[in-house]
């Protein structure tokens, strides 16, 4: 991939902490762009701003912190960045987790579901208006192929029922909790699609990708069989620098702009599945998603 030339812009990213967000950021700011990222975790934080700036040396880059898990602390985050930087030319959302239980948040959702897209959506309201102003800019989603194995079930959105343990969702997923993730990651591209309908027009494109099996810190929250089975496969898993190369391509790469509404995978845009397609599905999912966040469609 050649070199693309980020001097002058400003990449807002979660997720960016460790593993492949990490390294796309270093790249972004060896490229000359401005990082603003929001962390959970302070020393890591703390470590990776540290490491960023040695890469990136000519600019200032910042962090935010947040729980991404609770609505609150997502309009917080988004609301502060969006009075602290007049511009913002690329919004990556990378956060996400796995999970071998279900469990709660404080707003009553489903954990998955509230990290891995309702953090998106939200964050990306919150700084829509800079987008905006700033275009051409950017918005990229981390997804996955996980996606390609389950359906959008709009009647359960807080996974009661795919948490079930039942013998048909072991031989087809290897447990619930790669069924929910699955879902939440079908619900990355249905808001992508989405999303960048309702950006036309305003010279804001919204892609997402496929990063692959990469050895990261993915999966660590899982814990049991779950977190033993993805530690194992880890071993034969890329790299983060080699799975973050077509994240570092859609935030920066002059060759797409323009293009919206895709799903990448080694920096091609490809078909993702048919039910990720569905518009009807997409917009079903944005309304939901605007209702139990509290903001407007």
């Amino acid at each position: 991939m050649a070199d693309s030339d980020m001097r002058g812009k400003v990449v807002v990213i979660t997720g960016a902490t460790s593993g492949i967000g990490q390294a796309a950021t270093e790249k972004l700011a060896e490229r000359g762009a401005r990082i603003v990222q929001i962390a959970r975790d302070r020393e890591r934080g703390d470590a990776a701003l540290k490491k960023l700036q040695e890469h990136g040396p000519e600019a200032t880059h910042t962090i935010f912190y947040a729980d991404l898990s609770r609505i609150s602390e997502m309009k917080r985050v988004s609301a502060e960045i969006a009075a602290s930087e007049p511009r913002i030319d690329v919004l990556i959302n990378n956060a996400g987790a796995i999970f071998g239980a279900r469990q709660l948040t404080e707003d009553g959702l489903e954990l998955t579901f509230a990290l891995n897209h309702l953090a998106y959506f939200v964050v990306t309201h919150g700084l829509r208006e800079r987008l905006v102003t700033s275009a051409p800019a950017r918005v990229v989603n981390t997804a996955s192929d996980s996606h390609e194995a389950v359906n959008f079930d709009p009647d359960d959105l807080q996974s009661v029922k795919a948490y079930r343990w039942t013998l048909p969702v072991w031989l087809r997923y290897g447990g619930p909790g790669f069924t929910v993730y699955g879902r939440s990651k079908l619900c990355n591209i249905l808001f992508t699609r989405e999303l960048s309908r309702r950006l036309h027009g305003t010279g804001v494109t919204a892609n997402c990708w496929h990063p692959g099996f990469a050895a990261t810190n993915f999966g660590a929250q899982a814990g049991g069989l779950m977190g033993f089975g993805i530690g194992v496969a880890k071993r034969f898993a890329l790299s983060p620098g080699e799975s973050s190369e077509t994240l570092v391509y859609l935030a920066s790469s002059p060759q797409i702009a323009g293009v919206t509404g895709e799903y990448f995978h080694n920096q091609h845009p490809v078909q993702p599945s048919k039910v990720a397609q569905d518009d009807a599905a997409g917009k079903l999912l944005w309304l939901e998603s605007s209702r139990l966040a509290g903001l407007p469609e």
